[in-house]
């Protein structure tokens, strides 16, 4: 479900089940998961939402910080950048000769796109293939928030940013945005599908909340 907290709308998943209390969870991914006793209606679920509104808005911008630059890049020979896990000098990634700062800077965001969209495509193929399940479109996206995302009409969106990521982190987010063809919530059995796949997802989870800061241009 969607609710609006402070004029943004923030995507809530909620799970039902046999329990007594509801409980709200945030991961290092920034979903956040309601738990709630079965036939618990949807005002109740948003009114104990807005009741931690501060400290969901608070995690949140957290994770968008951790994404955004530090500092400003150095786009000239000397300056390192991170493509597939290691950096790289920007002349390795890209011709440098004669450019200025601005052909510079998109030519680089070119680099990452074309990368981002060559690794996926030929990652995304044994896994759809153990998943049984196969995408409409993938198409790769500038996101400030979103490693990945998935459509109810099965598009698939990757972040460019995610070219700077090692292989088996990438692997992750397209694991997790396959299994989202199966069950579009994460519930339980969407994170046992990505587990089933993917034991240490939490790891890989845990790497892009702790580096998203320096997968930037």
């Amino acid at each position: 479900m969607k609710i609006q907290l402070d004029n943004q709308t923030i995507d809530i998943n909620v799970l039902y089940g046999v329990r007594k209390k509801l409980a709200i969870e945030k991961d290092a991914m920034g979903h956040i998961t309601v738990k709630a006793p079965n036939d618990t209606n949807d005002e109740v679920i948003e009114r104990a939402v807005k009741q931690h509104e501060k400290e969901i808005l608070s995690r949140l911008q957290a994770i968008a910080k951790a994404q955004a630059a530090p500092k400003p890049r150095e786009y000239q020979d000397e300056g390192k950048f991170l493509h597939l896990g290691k950096y790289y000098a920007l002349q390795e990634l890209i011709e440098t000769e004669g450019l200025t700062e601005e052909e510079l800077k998109l030519n680089l965001r070119k680099f990452y796109f074309a990368s981002c969209k060559k690794v996926i495509v030929a990652r995304i193929k044994p896994y759809q293939v153990m998943l049984k399940v196969k995408p409409k479109s993938i198409d790769i996206v500038e996101s400030a928030t979103k490693w990945g995302s998935c459509s109810s009409s099965k598009k698939l969106t990757f972040n460019y940013r995610l070219a700077m990521a090692p292989l088996e982190v990438i692997d992750y987010v397209i694991v997790h945005e396959l299994c989202h063809l199966s069950h579009m919530n994460h519930d339980r059995s969407f994170w046992r599908l990505v587990g089933s796949i993917m034991p240490d997802y939490k790891d890989k989870e845990a790497y892009l909340a702790r580096h998203g800061h320096a997968m930037t241009l």
